[in-house]
């Protein structure tokens, strides 16, 4: 009897310490910006990366530039959700610039409050 407990105790500490308990995942919060508030940021992320501006035209969205080695359009666009997504794209030779991307991010993001 007393082993029959002895392997009763046993059997369930191992089990009750292996139990587990999963908080709630949340998911990505989102805080919106306005649409003038990323154009903003985005034009001037670009001026900071090095970005010679050629045109900006706020209605279409639509930045257009160029630098030593490469041609750059960003655009900015309301998504049906009411979000605002911005698209950073260049053309040069390969390698030429490859840091160029990040840099136009890195900028953007700290115009943004997010670094």
């Amino acid at each position: 009897m007393m082993k029959s407990l002895l392997i009763l105790t046993a059997v369930v500490a191992l089990f009750s310490g292996s139990c587990v308990v999963y908080q709630p995942v949340s998911g990505p919060v989102y805080y919106g910006s306005s649409y003038d508030r990323v154009w903003d940021a985005a034009v001037g992320a670009a001026g900071d990366a090095g970005v010679k501006i050629t045109s900006a035209n706020r209605n279409t969205g639509i930045i257009q530039g160029f630098t030593d080695s490469a041609t750059v359009t960003i655009s900015v666009a309301t998504l049906a959700d009411g979000r605002v997504r911005v698209e950073f794209s260049s053309k040069g030779p390969k390698g030429a610039d490859p840091d160029l991307n990040n840099r136009f991010t890195r900028f953007y993001n700290m115009r943004m409050g997010r670094m």
